[in-house]
């Protein structure tokens, strides 16, 4: 969903023992004979009640490491240095600079650890297994000071409800390793269709984010127009949306809408935005989050998964381009290089 994905920086932590990396395996999970694998592996089942639980600890997991990487690194437009991306092991940093010793965390859902990778050659790993988020909290900070790195961050989780600080939550302990590996591959084939997408526009385009505030991947289209200002609006919102945007994303469900699915609006909206017909058939404007909602089962179930995705993404931000008057002519590639 999108929201304000951000957090700030304050805490500490304590100490742990760490396992070394075990030999990677020789079948991987979703693969066949051949090697290969097959539509149902790329866009599996994935109903929310089915790893809600799972879902909930990994979301704070992810703010644990996410939080590291924004006390680490400096502020780029529209909180751009908070996300983690999808790899084609999980969900990572991406390299954070620190002092002459750079670094980066990662998820590896196919082994099933947090690895902490320095650029000095120095690599330690967390299992991923069923733990409370305070052990997590505590493991992972103290994985961070083994290795020589120094860094607070603020122990509240945020765009959750009640939340509870890292270090005290021991409410959510559940971890389905195999749910977790198959949302990975969720986001891995999402990725593939948005960095498609996103290959057909000129102007200034997000890299595709995972935002671990909100739970979801996304890719966001600027107009290249400032947007009129927010009344209210705090400095991050301000930041996050100061030009004129479209976005599409997916995430696992929560709210009102409790199954994956994915989204797309446009900040500002348009007038007549929402009454705009889009692709596929069962994509819906919903007036409660604001945004069109295509449920994950109507594109997973669909003859060819990344079409179906592709049309919505196109359709929907046609439909807010055209609307708002973007220079569609000196935004959009119309020729294949």
């Amino acid at each position: 969903m999108p929201a304000i994905r951000l957090a700030a920086s304050t805490s500490g932590s304590r100490s742990a023992t760490f396992i070394r990396k075990a030999p990677i395996q020789e079948t991987r999970a979703g693969e066949s004979a051949t090697g290969s694998i097959d539509q149902a592996d790329q866009w599996p089942a994935l109903p929310l009640q089915q790893w809600k639980d799972t879902c909930a600890t990994l979301h704070m997991w992810t703010q644990v490491i996410g939080k590291i990487r924004l006390a680490l690194t400096p502020l780029i437009n529209h909180w751009w240095n908070v996300p983690l991306y999808v790899n084609a092991r999980g969900l990572t940093t991406s390299a954070i600079p620190y002092r002459n010793r750079p670094f980066e965390l990662w998820f590896d859902f196919l082994d099933q650890e947090l690895v902490l990778q320095m650029s000095d050659g120095v690599r330690k790993v967390l299992p991923l297994k069923p733990m409370s988020v305070a052990d997590f909290y505590r493991e992972a900070m103290s994985l961070m000071r083994s290795s020589g790195i120094e860094v607070r961050i603020w122990r509240m989780p945020v765009e959750v409800p009640d939340p509870i600080p890292f270090d005290e939550d021991r409410v959510h302990v559940a971890y389905d390793p195999e749910a977790a590996q198959r949302f990975w591959r969720i986001l891995l084939s999402v990725q593939c269709v948005f960095q498609e997408f996103r290959s057909r526009f000129l102007g200034k385009c997000s890299p595709i984010h995972f935002f671990w505030g909100s739970f979801d991947l996304a890719v966001t289209r600027f107009s290249g127009r400032p947007a009129p200002e927010r009344p209210g609006a705090d400095l991050m919102t301000r930041e996050a949306y100061s030009h004129e945007v479209s976005s599409v994303g997916f995430w696992p469900g929560n709210g009102t809408v409790n199954d994956p699915a994915f989204y797309s609006y446009s900040a500002p909206e348009p007038a007549g935005f929402r009454d705009c017909p889009v692709r596929p058939a069962p994509a819906r404007y919903d007036a409660q989050v604001g945004e069109f909602i295509l449920m994950y089962e109507d594109v997973r179930t669909s003859a060819s998964p990344s079409e179906t995705l592709l049309h919505f993404c196109q359709s929907t931000y046609e439909a807010a381009a055209t609307l708002a008057k973007w220079d569609r002519k000196a935004l959009e590639r119309t020729a294949t290089l």
